[in-house]
């Protein structure tokens, strides 16, 4: 084990969090605890941002020492007494001197680190099975070997990188930071956003708490449950049918098949048919991942990464939420400068949950107490307040004012992010959903159930039985019209956005975790109407995977500040509208049920993980030589050239596109053989893995594995036109070329050297390619 690169890497994140907490402390001044949680995220923003507009002109030591030099000014800046200063005396202000809740958040972040250290350490390695690990890494290197940004894609080579790659960015610049190779920093990164997220949601619901004057210590640890540890109910619903008599499991697996990706069997495995990674596919054509189970997983991916920034977000809409109408210039300072700042990041970060941060921002707004007129305009607001509507126009000129807020805010953070937007993050559409696709009932419970029980008990619970009775009959009306135009979400979370609505637009005593409840049922809900279309997957399914995990993470927060409430509620002096719930120990036992329905996943996984021996270590490229001895020398000559040479080599993709239509070739993708050198070493290969055609389209993708092919089969004259087309250098020959092409060879073709052969690659450098006459 690397030991050393542990604590060297906990020193960095120690100290840039120390840097960015007077930051943090001064943009949530209004929150409990002035935004204890966020002071790492809030100096990855500014290093982040800093670095990637840099980063443009030269990428490297030059970037990385702008953005520190950006971030301790902003330190003192934020953090320095100036009265102090003017006296020569260095003091920090008021406000953002450490306290006792920065030294247990900085003791919640050192624990979730080495966990994740421990559960990377015993499963290190970027296989290419089972997730996105070789791109990931692939990323990584490419912005190794970058002089400028954007990186080059190893996978299309000559083209910058069309994929959101802040997080992996980050990750680089925290490698040059603390000269850490690639091969350690892509798990030690993985730990340290896995700490970041369990940290800002535990910061996060313990200001909600505090706001509340509720305890705020059980809400923080809750919300770190529900977020690092807990999982949907697939796996305890699989050992309660495990547990029903002999003569319903069958019938019931059955039912719950039908409805669901698992087979009869499957359920009835009970115990000895677990495995971590079916409790993320649930619902037919989509993937539902959790953090547990993505951090298990282990892939360095951009909607695990942006998962602290999107919390970062939400504490700053939070801060807005409480802001006094009377400090206009703070909020818009919050809604027009830090969000979109925040927003052009995440862009960069994972282009999928920037929206959210203006969802969140507008939310904030409509649900708050204050009028968001006066932060558009002071003279539209004083002429609302000289007119006499109504109520019923009052909140509709509410709302559009919240929509006006977002709506600017989205355009400047839009603004920021449109030079990535019109690169790698175009050529997306909108389509909507057909209702066959529409998720069931049952597959929204096994996913979202244990926060659906949390929810409904807790916003029942604070709104009056006068009040409840009326929305009851809505909500009948809501199911009704589910029924007839089959939309079981509107049955699911429908009524969330209703309570939740009346909830904080009333006097009930409600507070910002409602805000979040609301914006994770209105996803919900967006993507059984919506999804983009686009090449990564067949339909919606990345619209859901990315969505979900916003989902998770927002009302993973949303239930660690309300179920803790929920049980110290009762008995209060506010008389509970729930009938029969005046008993504190059937909260408590409702309480109980919930974690222990959610936990079972992380036992079962994480023995599971630990309980193969194993040498520990963080590098994520040993397996290489251990498991493909033959091509590992091969890999490490490619990986020791020089800047970004173009490799040429077998494109990764399933299917071969001939003259008289597609058929299956080798190597196809998710495997060894997929473009190993350029994944593992950042050099560019001319045609890649087959995602390349979700970011660029079929055509030019295929069209550069229609001259791969060439190069490899086609007459000396057609290969060289390939390697001068292309400005190829070298060319691997390996196992997945013989098992695409044959025997290789280039005769007929000069200036082909090669430097380097063993038994399984040949490796050619391209000195002057031309025909031999």
């Amino acid at each position: 084990m690397e030991y050393g690169l542990v604590v060297r890497w906990l020193v960095a994140y120690g100290v840039l969090a120390a840097l960015g907490r007077p930051v943090a402390a001064r943009l949530c001044s209004t929150l409990p605890g002035r935004g204890v949680g966020f002071a790492l995220p809030t100096a990855l923003v500014v290093v982040g941002t800093v670095g990637y507009w840099v980063g443009h002109l030269t990428f490297g030591p030059v970037a990385l020492a702008a953005a520190l030099v950006a971030l301790v000014a902003l330190a003192a800046l934020t953090g320095l007494d100036r009265d102090a200063l003017r006296e020569r005396r260095l003091e920090l202000a008021h406000g953002v001197r450490p306290t006792r809740r920065n030294a247990e958040a900085a003791a919640v972040f050192l624990g979730a680190f080495l966990l994740l250290v421990a559960v990377r350490a015993v499963d290190p390695a970027v296989y290419p099975i089972g997730g996105e690990k070789f791109l990931d890494f692939g990323l990584l290197k490419s912005l190794e070997r970058a002089t400028a940004l954007p990186p080059e894609d190893m996978w299309f080579a000559n083209e910058p990188v069309a994929y959101y790659y802040g997080g992996h960015l980050l990750t680089a610049l925290l490698g040059d930071l603390t000269a850490t190779p690639p091969r350690f920093a892509y798990n030690l990164s993985l730990a340290g956003f896995y700490a970041m997220l369990v940290t800002a949601t535990y910061g996060l619901a313990g200001a909600i708490a505090r706001e509340r004057a509720d305890a705020w210590r059980p809400a923080g640890l809750a919300a770190a449950f529900f977020v690092g540890v807990a999982s949907n109910l697939v796996t305890v619903s699989r050992l309660v049918v495990a547990a029903l008599p002999p003569s319903l499991q069958r019938d019931v697996a059955a039912a719950v098949a039908a409805r669901s990706r698992y087979t009869t069997d499957g359920l009835l495995g009970g115990v000895d048919a677990f495995s971590y990674w079916t409790a993320s596919r649930v619902i037919p054509g989509t993937i539902n991942e959790f953090p547990l189970f993505a951090w298990l997983n282990g892939d360095l991916h951009a909607h695990m990464m942006g998962t602290p920034f999107l919390l970062l977000g939400a504490a700053l809409a939070f801060a807005l939420y409480r802001t006094p109408p009377r400090d206009l210039r703070r909020r818009r300072l919050l809604a027009f400068v830090v969000v979109p700042l925040l927003a052009g990041l995440q862009t960069v970060i994972d282009t999928w949950s920037m929206p959210s941060l203006f969802g969140l921002l507008f939310l904030a707004v409509a649900l708050g107490p204050a009028d968001p007129w006066p932060i558009l305009s002071k003279r539209v607001a004083e002429w609302r307040r000289g007119r006499d509507d109504g109520p019923l126009l009052d909140e509709f000129g509410h709302l559009v004012g919240a929509l006006g807020v977002a709506g600017v805010a989205g355009a400047l953070g839009g603004a920021l992010a449109l030079p990535f937007l019109l690169g790698a993050g175009g050529g997306r559409e909108v389509a909507l959903l057909a209702a066959a696709e529409r998720t069931s009932l049952p597959g929204l419970l096994l996913v979202h159930g244990a926060f659906l029980v949390v929810f409904y008990a807790t916003l029942l619970d604070r709104l009056s039985v006068d009040r409840t009775l009326p929305l009851l009959l809505g909500v009948a009306a809501l199911g009704l019209l589910a029924a007839t135009a089959n939309l079981p979400v509107a049955v699911a979370v429908g009524p969330l956005l209703v309570f939740g609505w009346v909830a904080c637009r009333t006097d009930r005593p409600v507070g910002f975790e409602t805000v979040l409840i609301v914006a994770g049922a209105g996803l919900v809900g967006i993507v059984e109407l919506l999804y983009v279309k686009e090449q990564a997957g067949p339909l919606r399914m990345n619209t859901v995977f990315k969505t979900y995990m916003q989902v998770w993470v927002l009302w993973g927060t949303a239930a660690g500040a309300a179920l803790p409430a929920f049980v110290q509620w009762a008995g209060g002096a506010d008389a509970p509208s729930l009938p029969g719930t005046r008993s504190r120990w059937l909260r408590v036992g409702l309480a109980v049920a919930v974690v222990l329905a959610t936990v079972p996943y992380a036992g079962l996984a994480l023995s599971a993980h630990f309980g193969t021996p194993a040498d520990p270590t963080l590098d994520a490229t040993r397996f290489v030589e251990r498991e493909h001895p033959d091509e590992a020398p091969a890999i490490a000559y490619v990986d020791g050239l020089a800047g970004r040479p173009t490799l040429l080599s077998a494109p990764a993709t399933g299917r071969y596109p001939g003259p008289n239509g597609d058929y299956p070739a080798p190597p196809g993708m998710y495997s060894w053989d997929s473009s190993p050198a350029a994944s593992l070493t950042g050099v560019p290969t001319v045609a890649g893995w087959g995602h390349e055609i979700g970011y660029r389209g079929p055509e030019p993708y295929l069209q550069r594995v229609r001259d791969v092919d060439d190069a490899y089969t086609g007459s000396p004259e057609r290969t060289v036109a390939v390697l001068d087309r292309y400005g190829v250098e070298y060319v691997w020959v390996g196992p997945a070329e013989r098992a695409r092409y044959g025997s290789v060879t280039f005769a007929g073709v000069e200036g082909l050297t090669p430097v380097f052969e063993n038994e399984a690659v040949t490796i050619y450098r391209v000195d002057d390619p031309r025909v031999a006459r």
